[in-house]
Formats: structure tokens, C-alpha cells, sequence
């Protein structure tokens, strides 16, 4: 687990080479076909060197909730058992893992009706306005939903107004945790600066790959909309507010730099609520070594 361009990916690829480990993907946008490189998704060259599953599982004009993640991983990693092999789960998205080790809530299903009224009313106002809202309702919710956040807003109004029930006091009624025993690894540096220095590179690697080109052939796809939850990922929304004219290149870079690291900070955040979890730092040498051997120790006590 980590932040956004912390280097999880490199630490899995280790384990993966010592043999006897596959990869699972845990991150909601590498879900999607034809979203590569704003998602720094392995290239078709890497996935056949070491391949992950759960990527390109989707078009980006279709749903894949936290629901189906974790019941896809279930079957997956029961699987890559079968074959006497270990699941390494890698990526950033915490909103999935905590689906898979905690379980999940008896929430409503999705309300087309509610949610296109949410996203108009969020359109008219701003999401700023509409986490306010949600604070009125749920002040729990709000506390834990950044306000620049607008899918997790979105839902969590969405089920107020279908339900009458705070969505925070519905997840506390969780079932379905992933069995087994986790070892849980944070890859981050300790130096703040260090991580925003790697994520401000690596946004303009992005760009200098062609994101923009990227952005403008999903966006020729008749199926798909800027409002749809693929295209309100960081570096999505912000590459598509420039090609449609809102702020020039320069503007592009620093919106989507300070993006990517008010991503990294709300995963941070997260992280550090998760309870025995061992963390890495990739700036130090020999990091890769230490995760290696607290895994080896980790598999020789629990198998």
C-alpha cells in the first residue's frame, strides 16, 4: 500500500521475481481500458514481464464499485492459492482494501434518479457547497470526505436521501472480510518533500508521454462523459478542463501536480487509520531487502 507515486509497484515486482507470488492490482483507475498512462499503469511490455490482474477489466464508460472489487479479488486470490502460490495485493486505492479486510456495509444500490440530481445540484453550486450539505447530515461523513472529493460526496448524500440514515452509521454494520492472515506494508518516504518531488516528475512524464492525446481519444468515445467516475480521476478532470479550453498548459501542470498530491495526502490519511501495518521507506538503502525479509518472516510464522 502508499501513496501515489511513492514506488509500491517496485517493491511488488520484487516479490514477484523471488518466485512463488502473484500480483493483484488494488487501484479503482487502472480498472479501465485505454486509461494508461494518466494512471501509471505497467505498459503491455511490463504487465507480460510481470503481470497484475485486475487491470483492464473495464471500459471507462462502465461502473466497478468496491462491492465488486473485493469479490473479484476473493476469487482471484483464492485462486492464486490454488496454484500454491501467494497474493500480493499492490496499489493505492483504500477505499478497496478496506472492502476486502474489513468487509463491507448493507448500503442502498446506486439511484440513478438521486445521483444525476446530486451531480446537477453539485454542477450548479460547487462541491465545496455540497460537502457543507453533507456536514448539515452527517458531520462524521464529512469529517472523513475531502471536500474536493465530489464521488464520495456524491454517495454519501445519495444514500442519506434514499435512506433517511446517516451513511456514516450505516458502515459501521460491516460483513463479508476477506479470510486469512494480511501483512500489511506502507511504502512512503518520511520526507514529505521527497514524495512531491516524485509525484510534480512524474505528472509531467505524464504529459510528456502524451496524456493529453490520452484524454482526447476517450473523450471522442460516444459512450463517455466527463462526469462519469473514470474521468474524475487526478489528471483526468484536469487534462479535460484544458482541452476544453477552461486554463492553458502551465495552469494544466500545477492543478494536476497539486491534485495528485492532495490525492497522496487523503492516502496518507488513510493509511495511518489502518491498524499493524509495517512501513517502508523507499528513500533509504535497502529498503526492498527489509520488505523481503519481513515477508519471508511473516509467511514462515502464518503458513
Amino acid at each position: 500500500m502508499g501513496p501515489t507515486g511513492a514506488g509500491k509497484t517496485a517493491l511488488a515486482e520484487t516479490l514477484y521475481r523471488q518466485g512463488g507470488f502473484e500480483l493483484v492490482s488494488v487501484d479503482s483507475a487502472q480498472v479501465y481500458r485505454r486509461m494508461n498512462l494518466g494512471t501509471a499503469k505497467p505498459t503491455a511490455e511490463q504487465l507480460i514481464q510481470v503481470p497484475h490482474h485486475l487491470i483492464d477489466i473495464r471500459e471507462p464508460w462502465e461502473t466497478y464499485s468496491a462491492a465488486e472489487f473485493s469479490r473479484d479479488a476473493g476469487l482471484v486470490m483464492a485462486a492464486i492459492r490454488s496454484r500454491d502460490c501467494i497474493p500480493v495485493l499492490v496499489g493505492g486505492t483504500l477505499l478497496y482494501y478496506r472492502a476486502l479486510l474489513e468487509g463491507l456495509s448493507d448500503l442502498p444500490e446506486a439511484s440513478a434518479e438521486i445521483r444525476e440530481q446530486i451531480a446537477k445540484e453539485g454542477e450548479d453550486l460547487g462541491w465545496q457547497q455540497m460537502h457543507t450539505r453533507l456536514a448539515q447530515v452527517d458531520p462524521a461523513a464529512a469529517e472523513r470526505i475531502h471536500p474536493n472529493d465530489p464521488q464520495r460526496i456524491q454517495r454519501a448524500l445519495e444514500v442519506f436521501r434514499a435512506t433517511g440514515s446517516p451513511i456514516s452509521s450505516l458502515q459501521k454494520n460491516r460483513q463479508g472480510a476477506a479470510a486469512g492472515a494480511f501483512l500489511k506494508i506502507a511504502v512512503s518516504p518520511q520526507e514529505r518533500h521527497l514524495l512531491h518531488d516524485s509525484i510534480n516528475r512524474r505528472f509531467e512524464q505524464m504529459l510528456d508521454a502524451g496524456l493529453l492525446e490520452e484524454v482526447r481519444q476517450l473523450m471522442d468515445l460516444p459512450q463517455l462523459s466527463p462526469d462519469m467516475p473514470s474521468m474524475r480521476a487526478v489528471g483526468y478532470r484536469q487534462s479535460i478542463a484544458h482541452l476544453n479550453g477552461e486554463y492553458d498548459l502551465s495552469q494544466l501542470i500545477l492543478r494536476g501536480q497539486a491534485a495528485t498530491r492532495q490525492l497522496a495526502k487523503r492516502q496518507l490519511t488513510g493509511l495511518r487509520q489502518l491498524e499493524n501495518v509495517q512501513w517502508l521507506d523507499p528513500t533509504i538503502v535497502g529498503w526492498e531487502s527489509t520488505g523481503l525479509d519481513w515477508t519471508a518472516r511473516f509467511l514462515h510464522k502464518t503458513l
